[in-house]
């Protein structure tokens, strides 16, 4: 591990320069790291917190649904306050935050480090998690629109999985930058390369295997578990989140991908209608963002 002095008086900021062994290592790494967080949420964390009466918490809900990086600190923080108590598994941000309350959530959750800062002498690895994020936002609002559209009971998780979806790949950029530019570097290289065979040959596993661990580990409910493991496509709420993130990763740069009308086909058949009327749907959604 390489450290450099970041921004902060006093902060080391520490960078992997090479992979850990094996999923368990890789998993032990990020249980013990302090997660980041956007510079704008942490800017808009202390504003509340300087009129801490006047906000509730759906305000905070509005807040941290729109930053991966604060949604997963305050799950794994509610769960594991949970853990061994008969209580409600907590599903989603907001009624996280309506168990934890508003004064016992701005007591622990103070000032925090940012991905801008963690990342300040990385322009690149920054430059990709940014980009990683927006995706993940249209993620989760594509899954919103085909949940709705099924009459989904579970719509909130359903986003919340397809908004989580890559925040292995965002940490990833945050503590192991080099490695993370390396392979979007071969990509751009060869573009056939598929972006999970190149992770598991830079980091040595599967980054989806990482997320479910992450995810069993903070004590994550387990529907937002199950439904956030890909490796069971045929259930449809796990094909609702896989075919939004497949969409918004396709058109991150315009409608011209040709895996589009693979695409439309598949998400035809989860909302069961014609293709024609999906691509429809599909550019309705898209405009509402």
């Amino acid at each position: 591990m390489t450290e450099t002095t970041g921004p902060e008086p006093g902060r080391q900021v520490s960078y992997l320069e090479e992979p850990l062994k094996d999923l368990a290592q890789w998993t032990r790494y990020f249980l013990e790291a302090e997660i980041p967080v956007l510079a704008e949420t942490a800017a808009v964390l202390e504003e509340y917190r300087e009129k801490e009466d006047e906000v509730d918490a759906g305000m905070l809900a509005d807040l941290i649904d729109t930053d991966p990086f604060f949604t997963m600190k305050v799950l794994a923080y509610v769960s594991a306050r949970r853990r061994n108590q008969e209580v409600t598994q907590t599903e989603t941000v907001i009624s996280s935050l309506v168990m934890m309350g508003v004064a016992p959530f701005f007591r622990n959750f103070g000032p925090q480090h940012t991905v801008q800062d963690q990342l300040a002498s990385q322009p690149a690895a920054l430059e990709l998690v940014l980009a990683l994020i927006k995706r993940a936002r249209r993620a989760a609002h594509f899954a919103t629109g085909f949940a709705v559209h099924r009459g989904d009971t579970d719509v909130a998780v359903i986003r919340q999985a397809a908004f989580l979806h890559d925040f292995a790949e965002m940490l990833m950029c945050c503590y192991a930058p080099a490695m993370e530019v390396e392979i979007r570097a071969m990509q751009h290289a060869n573009p056939t390369l598929r972006t999970a065979s190149l992770q598991r040959f830079v980091f040595n596993i599967d980054l989806n295997d990482l997320r479910q661990a992450l995810m069993l580990r903070w004590g994550f409910s387990e529907l937002l578990v199950r439904i956030s493991d890909g490796k069971h496509p045929e259930h449809p709420m796990v094909r609702n989140v896989l075919l939004a993130v497949r969409l918004a990763r396709h058109t991150e740069k315009g409608w011209d991908n040709p895996a589009l009308p693979d695409d439309f086909e598949d998400i035809a058949k989860l909302l069961n209608a014609s293709t024609r009327v999906t691509r429809g749907f599909v550019y309705k959604i898209d405009q509402t963002s």
